[in-house]
């Protein structure tokens, strides 16, 4: 491709002698430069080659061997979930232990031994939420405020809920409200999660007396979101009549 370039941009009437200069002078330059050429092409080499060793043969088993420990504490959790939360359980979730005759890695072991990994951020959401639902505020606040949701809305958006209540059963009603508005913001078009956050934020907002944010909250759920659940119920016009606003 060089030689061709060479060949349309020089003059047809340009001495032999210019093209062996342009050699000698590349050639110069090779001489000079090739070193520290190569060794920033091996550096590049070997960067990219120990990402690649890294990925195959230290992260995708870490991951595996994640995923394997937190799998039946993530299963109890679900359940619970699902079902209703009961300490006993709550605490094998946390700390490990045996249920049913199977063997549990709690969720705390998962942060520790793989913090940097998928499902060692899935145990922090959990750790947090089974925090929660124990009593155990400050503890809830602090995993929940690890946790990364890594662009997945719904569940940030529930992460962010439940530091809500955390902070609420605090009496930490700034940071509660906080939380339940941020819950709100992180997907205009979803009107599911945004609709379920603004109604909490406005409920909150109305309990703890503050009337003019909760009928922010309130309209702008009923004006956004019209096919909300509570709009079409009409739950979301009563709160508002409520407070004094009737259009």
């Amino acid at each position: 491709m060089l030689e061709n370039n060479a060949t349309t941009t020089t003059p047809v009437t340009a001495p032999v002698k210019d093209t062996r200069d342009a050699a000698t002078i590349a050639q110069g330059f090779w001489s000079s430069y090739s070193k520290p050429i190569i060794y920033v092409g091996t550096a590049i080499i070997l960067i990219i080659g120990g990402w690649l060793i890294y990925k195959q043969f230290v992260k995708l088993p870490q991951e595996k061997k994640a995923n394997e420990s937190i799998f039946m504490a993530e299963n109890i959790f679900d359940k619970m979930a699902a079902n209703g939360f009961n300490k006993d359980s709550a605490v094998i979730v946390l700390n490990g232990g045996v249920l049913e005759g199977a063997k549990v890695n709690g969720v705390l072991s998962v942060i520790r031994d793989f913090g940097g990994t998928m499902a060692g951020n899935r145990a922090t959401f959990i750790a947090g939420a089974t925090y929660l639902h124990i009593k155990e505020f400050d503890k809830a606040i602090k995993y929940l405020k690890d946790f990364d949701a890594n662009g997945a809305h719904q569940v940030q958006s529930k992460a962010y809920i439940l530091l809500g209540h955390a902070y609420a059963e605090q009496n930490k009603t700034e940071d509660a409200l906080s939380n339940y508005k941020k819950a709100s913001t992180l997907n205009d078009k979803d009107d599911v999660t945004t609709g379920e956050a603004l109604l909490i934020a406005g409920s909150y907002a109305d309990a703890i007396g503050k009337n003019e944010e909760a009928i922010s909250l309130y309209k702008k759920l009923r004006d956004n979101y019209p096919t909300n659940v509570s709009v079409r119920s009409g739950e979301v016009d009563k709160y508002l009549a409520r407070l004094g606003v009737f259009n």
